[in-house]
């Protein structure tokens, strides 16, 4: 009988099924040299006598190792080590073999700049200024529609199909559009957050060939998906009312002329990220005016429309196109939590199917469990009612901000600030150096956002803004953090 060295010891270094601590221990017998390749293996029976186990384990094992390529199996003979084995040689590896452990040399052809962006959430007192308060959700609520969404599925939208998203809430979010935000006649496309959105965008409308006018002070993780397609972005000078649509018409001008024209421009025109204003009824038009003479689209990023306090908010540029020229695309992020990845964008039909074209070559299908049990929460009404919760809540916050940074004001800190419609935060300008205090903040377990972070050149700041979130902190946090980060210097 052929005997393997295989020891009691070996087997039982392995954690797993009998099975398979055998085909481990014979692979590294064939790695040790014990047997060489097309060498005779002992029998089932024979190994199953020699290890005192059952000789089907044996055999479970031969079939583990068959399956990997270290073994063979012939009929009426028995099993063989393979002649061509998984590995380079069966023999150990020597510290002047180069050709083993040589680190493989990867040619990237696309390359993504570094984030680098610290964790705000890991921070005790986070001030980022579109986070909500993830406690306030109605998990429990929630967990019922998710239920729903797994005893009572839609078997068929469970398989191949759709890619445009769950079609019972593109139905919901349709009809919610609709109703509060006067959007009509668009296709409704269901998208992971809106960044798979901007970048699926940015891949069919941008190329090196053309730019992108982005307002000077925004959202980077747009530029960075813009920038993915080799296009160049164009900073646009704004002021207390947003962009400027002069400063706009003339870099359009000049990227004709530098043979890159514009195609695309990008805006946040409800509570512009980062400064919070609303864009005036007036430069909207303009822009929008602009944008048709020069065949430009419109991609109007209206990412916490639903918080708004003082009054009603203006209804998107998309609500009056005429010419069918806007893209709206909105989130659940602000609204759920961002783990939830669900955003969505309202478009013409043309530009949808090709927005699902491409997706397709991403996804064959989009995640339905979460978009169902979303679908189920809006239609029973629960969405809104929730909605309205948190609205009250952010609302009371944004007072309470308000009323801690008039404090600071008249003690010197604070320089001014304007207090937002709506919102999930404040543009505060203060009398010392931003960067430094948010550098010096995180050191006292703060994190706030300060004005170069949101500059796309960064050599025009003027190191006085910074942004401070209120919705995801509670009245206590916002006034011990507020206090913490102001007084830290002569703490």
């Amino acid at each position: 009988m052929k005997t393997l060295y295989i020891t009691s010891e070996s087997l039982a270094s392995y954690q797993g099924p009998k099975y398979l601590a055998i085909s481990h221990a014979l692979r590294q017998a064939i790695k040790q040299g014990q047997v060489k390749e097309n060498e005779q293996l002992p029998s089932a029976r024979e190994l199953a006598q020699q290890l005192k186990t059952n000789r089907h384990t044996i055999m479970a094992a031969y079939n583990e190792l068959i399956a990997q390529g270290w073994i063979s199996s012939k009929q009426r003979s028995g099993y063989f080590v393979a002649s061509n084995l998984p590995i380079n040689s069966s023999q150990p590896a020597t510290k002047n073999n180069s050709s083993v452990n040589q680190e493989f040399n990867w040619n990237f052809v696309k390359m993504a700049s570094p984030t680098y962006e610290t964790v705000a959430a890991s921070f005790q007192f986070n001030f980022a200024g579109g986070t909500p308060d993830i406690s306030l959700f109605p998990f429990h609520e929630f967990k019922s529609y998710v239920n729903d969404a797994f005893v009572r599925p839609q078997l068929a939208e469970l398989n191949y199909g759709n890619i445009a998203g769950f079609s019972p809430l593109i139905e919901q979010v349709s009809h919610y559009l609709r109703r509060t935000r006067s959007l009509t006649d668009r296709e409704i496309v269901i998208t992971n957050g809106s960044q798979e959105a901007l970048y699926i965008l940015s891949q069919l409308l941008l190329s090196p060939a053309n730019s992108v006018a982005t307002e000077a002070m925004g959202y980077a993780p747009a530029w960075r998906s813009f920038q993915s397609s080799g296009t160049t972005v164009i900073s646009i000078k704004q002021d207390e009312n947003g962009m400027i649509p002069e400063e706009l018409e003339q870099a359009i001008t000049n990227q004709v002329t530098a043979g890159q024209p514009i195609s695309v421009i990008y805006l946040t025109p409800l509570h512009q990220y980062p400064t919070t204003v609303t864009l005036p009824v007036d430069r909207r038009h303009a822009i929008y005016k602009i944008a048709s003479q020069h065949n430009i689209a419109i991609i109007e990023d209206d990412y916490d429309h639903e918080y708004h306090y003082r009054c009603q908010p203006l209804a998107p540029m998309a609500s009056d196109d005429p010419n069918g020229l806007v893209i709206y695309l909105s989130t659940f992020s602000k609204v759920m939590f961002p783990g939830a990845r669900i955003g969505f964008m309202a478009l013409d039909k043309t530009l949808a199917q090709a927005v699902t074209n491409y997706r397709s070559l991403m996804n064959h299908k989009v995640s339905v469990p979460m978009q169902d049990a979303i679908a189920r929460w809006m239609q029973a009404g629960s969405f809104e009612r929730y909605l309205r919760k948190a609205t009250k809540i952010y609302h009371q916050r944004r007072d309470f901000m308000n009323q801690q940074l008039t404090q600071y004001q008249e003690r010197g800190i604070v320089e001014s600030f304007t207090l937002p419609d709506g919102g999930m935060a404040m543009w505060v300008k203060i009398n010392q150096s931003a960067k430094a205090l948010a550098k010096a903040a995180l050191n006292n377990d703060i994190y706030i956002q300060q004005e170069a972070q949101f500059l796309l050149e960064k050599n025009q700041t003027s190191d006085r803004f910074i942004r401070l979130g209120f919705a995801g902190l509670t009245e206590e946090n916002i006034e011990i953090g507020l206090q913490r980060l102001f007084d830290q210097k002569n703490a």
